[in-house]
């Protein structure tokens, strides 16, 4: 008697992965609506953008005729080439850069300390100093105040003028306060075992960890400075002294578009027509540049610390 050796083989079959439920048709409706409002929505906020940037290499008649939408008419560089050729622009742009890199460098470290220090509910007159720092939100000392105390300190067309009237924002640090409050005391308890101290544990183990928060505090104080044109226009005198924004601010409100008296007619209309398109997409684009690499510690960082009061 034979034994058939396919009867003793293992049956085979073919193998599928493990699959989850089957979303039900509420859900699949769910998904289809939300996709097409978040699509929605990204569209209304890129439109302005792309309008901008068109407009900025339009040329005058089109701009005015308002025929400029999606896609640049009348493709010129005349507004940009007068921008970049003048000297002092490229002077404002390398002072926006030395104020947002020392004031966003300053803003981060007094703001890292003192949320540290907050974040320690055995701390004495913590709740003293919580009060003192939410109460600079609402209240302040008012413009005139503020610049007879930098005029004071002889601050005024120095680069503290820009940094420290703006060094810490009280909201960025009750963020960083409630994600140090939100790590394991355990970690700590360690390295005071490990006989570190209180200024090595917060270099070697707690910033280490706070990569996320730091890139989203970082973020937002670049942005701020980056931005600022009113400390620049209000504490500095010279013109070799003004952020770009300042500089920017100036060319829309006409201050040197006049100024070149051998432009010709033309060239002034284009100048005049797309010039704040110009000035626009000047500004922007570092940030747009630098952005994409912070933007995945953006969302984690904030909502880490926000998590607690």
């Amino acid at each position: 008697m034979t034994v058939d050796a396919r009867e003793d083989r293992p049956r085979v079959g073919r193998l599928s992965g493990p699959r989850g439920p089957r979303p039900s048709r509420g859900a699949r409706v769910f998904q289809a609506v939300n996709a097409v409002i978040l699509t929605g929505v990204v569209v209304l906020t890129l439109y302005p953008f792309v309008n901008i940037l068109a407009d900025s290499f339009s040329a005058e008649h089109y701009i005015r005729a308002g025929k400029v939408n999606l896609w640049p008419r009348g493709f010129n560089l005349t507004t940009y080439g007068h921008v970049m050729s003048d000297s002092m622009f490229w002077t404002n742009y390398r002072n926006t850069v030395i104020y947002t890199v020392t004031a966003t460098l300053v803003s981060m470290v007094l703001t890292t300390c003192y949320a540290y220090v907050l974040s320690k509910k055995h701390l004495r007159g913590r709740g003293a100093l919580i009060g003192i720092a939410v109460f600079t939100m609402f209240f302040n000392g008012g413009l005139i105040p503020n610049y007879v105390l930098v005029n004071g300190l002889h601050l005024r067309n120095t680069l503290w003028a820009i940094v420290l009237p703006n060094a810490i924002s009280v909201f960025n640090l009750l963020v960083m306060k409630a994600f140090f409050e939100g790590m394991p005391e355990e970690l700590e308890e360690a390295a005071a075992v490990d006989g570190l101290d209180t200024y090595r544990t917060l270099l070697r183990i707690v910033l280490p960890l706070s990569k996320a928060v730091i890139a989203t505090m970082i973020l937002f104080y670049a942005v701020a400075f980056w931005n600022s044109w009113f400390s620049g226009f209000l504490y500095m005198d010279r013109a070799d002294l003004f952020p770009v924004t300042v500089y920017l601010r100036n060319l829309i409100a006409g201050a040197t578009t006049g100024a070149n008296e051998t432009a010709s007619s033309d060239s002034a209309l284009q100048i005049g027509a797309n010039i704040q398109a110009v000035t626009i997409v000047l500004t922007v684009l570092p940030i747009m540049l630098v952005y994409p690499f912070i933007q995945r510690y953006f969302v984690s960082g904030v909502t880490l610390g926000a998590v607690k009061g």
